[in-house]
């Protein structure tokens, strides 16, 4: 095996991992939320949205990381930087508004009252 390949296989692993993360998150984003629907607790539609917001960031991180290991490691073109450029700007985006709606902050915000993400959060019953 060259490093190429072995590059390009690391590569597919983490874009496998991200599509995991966000199909992972979307099923459990769902059951936490049909579990609080059965419960009749009032927060289930935020929760839904910050468990499923959650779980497409860290998806798209991995994506980001496959395709900057990919590029830059494999195909150091200027047309495939160039590219990994313009992805990599529209994932930011995404990242900062998906940030945003789940928080209702920026990401380089500071917190009111010192709390997180994770205790504003309702953890898993």
């Amino acid at each position: 095996m060259t490093f190429d390949d072995a590059v390009t296989h690391a590569g597919r692993v983490i874009d496998a991992a991200g599509v995991v993360a966000i199909v992972a998150g979307a099923v459990v984003a769902t059951t936490v939320a049909v579990v609080h629907l059965r419960r009749n607790q009032p927060n289930s539609y935020t929760l839904f949205r910050r468990w499923l917001g959650r779980s497409i960031l860290l998806g798209l991180e991995l994506l980001v990381a496959a395709d900057i290991i990919r590029t830059v490691a494999v195909q150091p073109t200027m047309s495939s930087v160039a590219v990994l450029g313009a992805i990599v700007l529209i994932r930011s985006f995404l990242s900062f508004s998906l940030e945003l709606e789940i928080t209702g902050r920026w990401p380089w915000q500071k917190t009111t009252g010192g709390a997180d993400i994770a205790s504003r959060m309702n953890e898993l019953p």
